[in-house]
């Protein structure tokens, strides 16, 4: 559903360079990258976007350390994992399911606290979680007591066996269940990425736990207004994707939102209805560059790429190898206000290279596209400790 709410005016008409603009600077591209990035630049980051989307693919590196990278620049990514699993009053996140698997800033866990209750209902979630909701409560209640009685454990230490990557044990089924529920959190995560569960109390700050639930549709509200703030000018379906919300929930959200002035209609030729975060800057232009992780919220909404971009994008992990276009593991890379090539990237750790196996330019790309490129890979390759990049013999434009 990408209908406007009832009673939706518009305010403005907005041309598409300009909502392009409007959508990079709220994403926090435009600036220039600190010399030497810290606790709060990460923070910063974190809070503009509203979460950084966790993903298990670690072919360049996880996808929730890119998108710091692409907005700052080289870091430590220690900095990160101590904000994210370190000791309890080092967190400034948690994770949850928002957009997908997130990170989320911790003051975000009271409006997604509604999303817990309905889990913890069997009202949400697939399928496997609502049938432990509803047929299997008891039994998941004793691995939380179990946890409770012993301390942090990981999803291994309650199978005996596993016969394949999607044939998950029931345990595993009771510990999503209990996880989208709010019962258990993770703790830390292994070198293997293997979550590490514990209870809330022992692992979320008190004063995070002690903050007031507000109403579904009050926390809702307050989620679409992170979503337009971190997009600057958005669709209802975009609004709505950002934190997975149902159509009718995001609408009624967007509804209020516009009737308080917080959002405003405009219209952008071709596109849906569209709203203006009040608050939106609109930068005259947008300089510098970045390399995008699949799984960035400039990119991660496909046909809002297009929309902004003129940019077609699809990740081809799944495609068979001789039928894939672009390559395994694409980055798409921006240069200024433009999407302007992808590069098919692996980090090759064992040989110390960050191999790129293909590179594709748009048919708009600038003249300098290569020698940018050629830069910011260089960059991450030092990001990754590595010795350096190797390109492709040809560069390919599509």
């Amino acid at each position: 559903m990408d209908g406007p709410p009832a009673a939706s005016r518009v305010s403005e008409r907005i041309g598409i360079t300009a909502a392009r603009r409007i959508a990079l600077a709220a994403q926090g591209f435009g600036t220039t990258r600190p010399d030497v990035v810290n606790q709060g630049h990460l923070r910063r980051t974190l809070g503009r976007l509203g979460l950084h989307q966790i993903d298990s693919v670690n072919v360049v590196t996880r996808a929730h350390y890119m998108p710091a990278f692409s907005r700052l620049g080289a870091y430590d990514t220690a900095l990160l994992d101590s904000a994210a699993w370190g000791k309890r009053g080092q967190r400034r996140m948690f994770e949850y399911w928002a957009h997908e698997a997130s990170l989320l800033p911790l003051d975000l866990h009271p409006l997604l606290r509604w999303r817990m209750a309905e889990a913890d209902r069997g009202d949400v979630g697939y399928a496997g979680m609502r049938r432990v909701a509803r047929e299997s409560r008891e039994a998941a209640l004793t691995l939380l007591e179990r946890i409770h009685q012993e301390g942090p454990l990981t999803a291994s230490a309650f199978e005996s066996s596993r016969t394949g990557w999607w044939e998950w044990s029931q345990s595993k089924h009771m510990l999503e269940w209990l996880f989208y529920a709010g019962h258990i959190t993770t703790a830390t995560r292994r070198r293997s990425f293997e979550r590490v569960y514990d209870l809330p109390e022992r692992v979320l700050p008190p004063h995070i736990l002690a903050l007031e639930t507000p109403a579904a549709d009050v926390a809702r509200r307050a989620l679409v207004e992170i979503a337009a703030r971190a997009l600057g000018i958005a669709t209802l379906a975009e609004l709505r994707d950002y934190f997975r919300l149902r159509p009718q929930d995001a609408t009624a959200a967007v509804t209020e939102l516009v009737e308080d002035g917080v959002l405003l209609p405009v219209q952008i030729v071709s596109w849906p209805q569209a709203y203006l975060h009040r608050d939106a800057r609109r930068p005259r232009r947008i300089e510098g560059q970045a390399l995008l992780a699949p799984f960035d919220p400039l990119v991660w909404e496909r046909a809002r790429a297009e929309r902004l971009f003129g940019f077609r994008y699809r990740i081809e992990i799944y495609v068979p190898a001789h039928k894939r276009q672009h390559g395994y593991y694409v980055l798409p890379f921006l240069l200024n206000e433009a999407i302007v090539a992808r590069a098919d990237v692996k980090a090759d750790r064992q040989a110390g290279i960050l191999k790129v196996h293909a590179v594709h330019l748009e048919p708009d790309a600038p003249p300098d596209t290569l020698d940018a490129l050629q830069a910011e890979l260089a960059l991450m390759a030092s990001w990754l400790q590595l010795n350096g990049c190797t390109m492709p013999d040809r560069i390919d434009r599509d």
